[in-house]
C-alpha cells in the first residue's frame, strides 16, 4: 500500500496541489495531552492505495486548522459530523489503514472510514483515452475519490474559495475556523479545530468576516447556506446531480461552488467543475495543446471520460503538465485593511 511520505527530488506545483497531492510536511511539536482512550477500526482496502492523494482535497492549504499531515505518514481530521464534533487520525501500516477516533462524533468518523479512503469509488471502471493521463494515472495507482459525506464542511470553503485567489480563501477559512469554531477532541498535534456549526456561522459579526478578508457577497452565500443546512446536509444521501440542484437553489452558489462540494462530500467521479479560471486551459492545454480553451471546449475534449470526467481532470492536474504563464499572477487583495 502507497500510503505513506517520501522526499521527492522536486516540489509539487501549484498545479499537482490543486489536484490533491500533498507535499511533505515538516518536523511538528509534541502533542498535546489525550482526553480520553481512542476508539480503533482497522480496514484493508482492496487494491492500492495513496492517503495523502485520497485525503487531500479535504485540506484548504498548509495552515487549515481542522487537517494536518505528520511526517510520520499519519493524517488527521476534525469534523463537526451529526453525532458531535470528532477527530479522526488515519495511518497505514502494511496493507492495512487504523483509523483512531475522539470526541462524541467519533464514532460515526469511524463508521464511514472506508467511504472516507475512497471504498465507494471503483477506478477499474477507468480507461485512460490519452497519453498523459494514462502515464499519470500509471504514477498513482493509490487513487482513490474520497467521500466525506458531509456537506457544509465542503460547501462553506468553496463558497469562501469563489473568484479569489487560493492564499485569500486559504486564509480566510484558518482565521474565522481558528477564532469561531471549538477545540478538536483528543491528543491532536499542535492545535486543530473544529468548523463552527451552523448556529455559530451566522452569528459571526460583519465586522469580522471583513478582518478575514471576505467580501459581503461572499458571506451573504454562506450566511443563505447556514440557515438552510439541514436541508443541505440531506443531499449527501442524493444522486450527485440532484445534490448539486438542491444547493444551487441557494443564491450565491452556482455550478463551479457545488461541482467542487460534491466532489468531496459524494465522491462524485463525473462532476467536474466548470466555471474555473485555469481548468479549461490547463485540460485544453494537456490534452490538446490548446491554452485558450473554454468550458465548451473542456467538456468536449473530457467527453470520452463521461461518467468518470473528475477523475481525467484530477489525473491531468497531478500530471504538472501547465501551460506557461502569459501574464502576471492575480494579486492578492487583503480588504480588512481597508
Amino acid at each position: 500500500m502507497a500510503g505513506r511520505f517520501a522526499p521527492r527530488p522536486t516540489r509539487p506545483t501549484r498545479t499537482t496541489v490543486r489536484g490533491g497531492d500533498v507535499g511533505v510536511p515538516g518536523a511538528v511539536a509534541a502533542r498535546q495531552p489525550g482526553a480520553g482512550a481512542a476508539r480503533v477500526r482497522t480496514y484493508v482496502p482492496d487494491g492500492a492505495l495513496d492517503l495523502g492523494l485520497v485525503l487531500g482535497p479535504l485540506r484548504r492549504g498548509p495552515g487549515d486548522p481542522t487537517f494536518r499531515a505528520l511526517p510520520d505518514g499519519s493524517f488527521w481530521r476534525a469534523s463537526l459530523t451529526p453525532a458531535g464534533p470528532g477527530t479522526l487520525r488515519i495511518s497505514g501500516h502494511g496493507g492495512e489503514v487504523r483509523g483512531e477516533a475522539w470526541g462524541p462524533g467519533g464514532d460515526w468518523l469511524l463508521e464511514r472510514l472506508p467511504e472516507l479512503l475512497g471504498a465507494a469509488d471503483d477506478p477499474s471502471v477507468f480507461a485512460p483515452r490519452h497519453q498523459v493521463v494514462a502515464l499519470a494515472r500509471h504514477r498513482r495507482p493509490g487513487l482513490r475519490l474520497t467521500r466525506t459525506g458531509l456537506v457544509l464542511e465542503s460547501l462553506i470553503p468553496s463558497i469562501l474559495e469563489q473568484k479569489v485567489t487560493t492564499d485569500e480563501a486559504y486564509r480566510a477559512w484558518r482565521l474565522l475556523v481558528r477564532k469561531f469554531g471549538e477545540p478538536a477532541p483528543g491528543p491532536v498535534p499542535v492545535r486543530m479545530s473544529v468548523m463552527p456549526s451552523a448556529r455559530t456561522w451566522a452569528l459571526i459579526p460583519s465586522w469580522e468576516w471583513h478582518r478575514a478578508g471576505v467580501d459581503d457577497k461572499r458571506a451573504s452565500t454562506v450566511l443563505r447556506a447556514v440557515r438552510v443546512a439541514a436541508r443541505l446536509e440531506e443531499a449527501a444521501r442524493m444522486a450527485p446531480a440532484a445534490a448539486r440542484e438542491r444547493l444551487e437553489v441557494v443564491p450565491g452558489v452556482g455550478p463551479w461552488t457545488s461541482a467542487e462540494t460534491v466532489q468531496r462530500s459524494h465522491g462524485a467521479a463525473d462532476e467536474v467543475t466548470t466555471g474555473d479560471l485555469h481548468l479549461p486551459g490547463i485540460v485544453g492545454w494537456a490534452l490538446a495543446g490548446d491554452r485558450d480553451a473554454d468550458d465548451a471546449v473542456m467538456l468536449s475534449l473530457l467527453e470520452p471520460y463521461a461518467g468518470q470526467r473528475h477523475r481525467a481532470a484530477r489525473l491531468i492536474l497531478l500530471s504538472g503538465r501547465v501551460p506557461g504563464r502569459r501574464a502576471p499572477k492575480m494579486p492578492r487583495v487583503d480588504i480588512g485593511r481597508w
